[in-house]
């Protein structure tokens, strides 16, 4: 019912959602480019239209305060940004222990302007062996999904290249604060 309800919503407000035939039972989905809050609340929508049972990341300040529980329950992970705790580690574990576990991750770690991505969704990806499903929100063409599911080489720089390759042209609501796709750390 929340599918069809979804679905309904965001065609009515000119969206149109997008997914490659064969999705895997697992992988790493990321989500490009994040520049606004909309772009939150669109992704959550496309979530519900695709049936994606998703957990996803974000920063542990979200989950304080009355918001904690309602986005733990529609699949919050937090994350504490300024500290280094193994949390590759973990979400690999995660995969390992789940035969169906999606996780979101925004490589720019916030809606700002940064000069690239953090790496995190790749270091999972590769220990976890698992896909990295390509999500996004494209304001110019008013579409959402997921562009394609890549397995990752090992190569850094292949990987980065064919990840910018899929984002090409895609533009977030604020296009001027989508970092480039190229590593930060």
């Amino acid at each position: 019912m929340l599918k069809a309800l979804a679905r309904t919503l965001l065609k009515l407000f000119g969206w149109t959602v997008i997914e490659p035939p064969e999705r895997p039972a697992r992988a790493v989905l990321v989500g490009y480019p994040h520049t606004s809050n909309w772009d939150g609340v669109v992704a959550l929508f496309t979530k519900l239209a695709l049936d994606l049972d998703a957990r996803w990341v974000g920063k542990d300040s979200l989950f304080r305060g009355p918001l904690d529980g309602i986005f733990r329950r529609l699949g919050g992970i937090p994350i504490r940004r300024d500290v280094r705790n193994g949390f590759v580690a973990e979400m690999a574990a995660q995969f390992a222990t789940n035969p169906n576990f999606l996780l979101v991750i925004a490589p720019e770690g916030t809606r700002s302007l940064t000069k690239g991505w953090k790496s995190g969704f790749y270091r999972i990806a590769l220990e976890a062996k698992v896909p990295v499903a390509l999500a996004f929100v494209d304001y110019t063409r008013r579409q959402a999904g997921i562009l394609t599911y890549l397995t990752m080489t090992g190569d850094p720089a292949t990987d980065i290249a064919a990840i910018a390759a899929h984002y090409e042209g895609r533009q977030g609501k604020h296009p001027e604060l989508a970092s480039p796709i190229r590593w930060l750390d």
